[in-house]
């Protein structure tokens, strides 16, 4: 399934700015962005992921102004640790032996992209690369959005539930 245009005309300056922060050597916070397409209207929230209480809050935090702003969409942006596609195979192995990815020695730095609608999940993962000679500023490539069938976990279900509408 294609992500409609309008979602794509507010996200894409979005992850041009998180490249932006990223080239300019800064951290990438995570951030939620609540908002609604046909308005253009966005609501950032900075997501807390010290603990897990902070990321239930935050999530709740989420879900209180989508039901406030009568949201359409949630776009996250969120800094991770992922494996090289080379070791995706091994992942299970890798979780047994060190516990997390981010504990394993083939962690990589990745920005995660993932953007619900009442359509559906879009996301994308990239890994994070040197920008240059830089050993602070940092870099990624194209960000393509790919339809998630199914997706699960903390930071999906964040919209209020609607009645059916239609893909635009």
């Amino acid at each position: 399934m294609q992500l409609p245009q309008a979602y794509l005309d507010i996200v894409l300056p979005l992850i041009d700015s998180a490249r932006g922060f990223l080239e300019n050597g800064e951290s990438l916070e995570p951030f939620a962005f609540v908002g609604n397409h046909a308005t253009k209207q966005f609501l950032p929230i900075l997501i807390d992921t010290q603990t897990d209480v902070s990321k239930d809050r935050s999530v709740e935090l989420i879900k209180a102004a989508a039901e406030q702003t009568q949201a359409d969409f949630v776009f996250t942006i969120m800094e991770a640790w992922g494996l090289p596609k080379d070791k995706m195979p091994r992942y299970q192995a890798i979780m047994d032996k060190y516990g997390s990815v981010g504990a394993s020695p083939y962690k990589v730095d990745t920005a995660g992209f993932m953007l619900e609608t009442r359509y559906g999940v879009w996301g994308c993962q990239v890994t994070l690369k040197p920008k240059g000679y830089s050993k602070k500023k940092r870099t990624f490539g194209k960000v393509e959005l790919q339809f998630m069938d199914g997706v699960e976990g903390r930071f999906v279900g964040l919209l209020p539930q609607a009645g059916p509408e239609t893909l635009h």
